[in-house]
This record gives C-alpha cells, structure tokens and sequence, in this order.
C-alpha cells in the first residue's frame, strides 16, 4: 500500500478475487482469515459490496461473488476485442480464413471478435455474437484443453462438421490470462485444417494474450 491508494478499495477488490477464486462462497471467518482483519472489518465490506450487487450472501452465510459483476463484465468484452484485433486480423489475412476470439460466458462459448479475410473468393461466415456449447467446436474445445492442462500449453485443437457442415476449426487457448478464459481460432470451408495452422493459431492466441496482460 501507498500514501496515494485506498486500503479499504484494496480490501473489497481482494474480497472480490477471493470469492471469483472458489465455487462454494466463503464465510466471514475465512474471508478474516484469509484477509488478515478482524471479522467486523469484513462485515462492512460485505455489506457495501453487497449494495452494488456484486456479493450476495446465502442462506447459509456463505458470500458468493454477486449478479453486479455480469453486468461489469458485459463492458470488458470491447476493451478485450479492440485488444485481439490486430492478432485476428493478421491470422485471418495469412490463413485465408475466418478467424474469432471466443470467451466463456457462463456454459456456453462466445465469440466476441471476428475478422473476414479480404482476399479470399470464400470464406466462413462467422458472427460476432455466436454462441455454442464449451464441448462443441474447436474454440470450446480449446478452451476445456486448458481446464485439464492448467500447468502446460495445450497446443491447438482441430475439428470438423461439429458447429457447420463442411467446416474446420483449429484453435488455441488464451494462456496466462487472469480473469480472461478463451480462446483465439479460425473456422474455414475444408475437409481438414492445413499442417501450418494450428501453429499458426498458437502463435496468435499468443499475441492476443500478451495485450491482455
């Protein structure tokens, strides 16, 4: 801490990360624990959290991070694009093919970037806004790849036919990232994905995290 921050700014945000760290909420006694203040400190904070809707409490005590931080996440999601657009439009342009960021949102895949090769007679067309299941799909995919593997680089995943009929897809996780789980792809009218795209996936997933960082 300095002269120039808030300690009590600091706090809250820490109850924060350590209720988005756990899926089964934390009691007053382990968040005092964990923070290092007495119980009553933690009590204010949770209330005042608890006013703007971003911690909510169970009928068990238990505090759970709240609904408020969906709708702050919402406004992350054009910061991150405008941060992946050069990567997209690289990989798009050298590929020849559709190329997306998808995050996870809630169960489900998102893509929240999309960039169109500009020179190609065809190619995928693939929106902004789309959504699938986690377990369909190369950047669903990618993305679980990193759930098993925390502790190592996946690589790259590759399908075919599971989200459009005739379609591949090759894609890489987001590694690295803190509060971002995603993943960077290209989705291409073939019956298989070239031997130089999936490298070239990794190398831009990559990219895009070191501008997130």
């Amino acid at each position: 801490m300095t002269a120039e921050t808030s300690q009590t700014l600091d706090r809250g945000l820490r109850v924060l990360k350590l209720l988005a760290d756990t899926d089964h909420g934390l009691t007053v006694t382990e968040l005092s624990n964990k923070l290092g203040v007495n119980r009553t400190v933690v009590y204010r904070l949770l209330a005042t959290l608890e006013q703007h809707a971003l911690v909510r409490r169970d009928l068990g005590g238990r505090a759970r991070v709240g609904l408020g931080v969906l709708r702050l996440g919402r406004q992350v999601h054009p910061l991150v694009r405008e941060a992946a657009l050069p990567a997209l439009r690289s990989l798009a342009e050298d590929i020849g093919a559709t190329a997306h960021l998808t995050l996870v949102d809630g169960t489900e895949a998102l893509a929240v970037a999309v960039v169109e090769p500009t020179w190609t007679d065809y190619h995928v067309a693939y929106r902004a806004g789309f959504r699938h299941s986690l377990d369909r799909g190369a950047a669903g995919r990618a993305i679980l790849s990193a759930r098993h593997q925390p502790l190592h680089d996946p690589g790259y995943t590759l399908t075919h036919g599971e989200l459009e009929a005739g379609a591949s897809g090759a894609a890489a996780p987001l590694i690295g990232v803190t509060g971002v789980e995603g993943s960077v792809g290209v989705v291409m009218l073939a019956d298989a994905v070239p031997e130089r795209v999936g490298p070239r996936v990794v190398d831009a997933a990559r990219e895009v995290a070191d501008a997130l960082r």
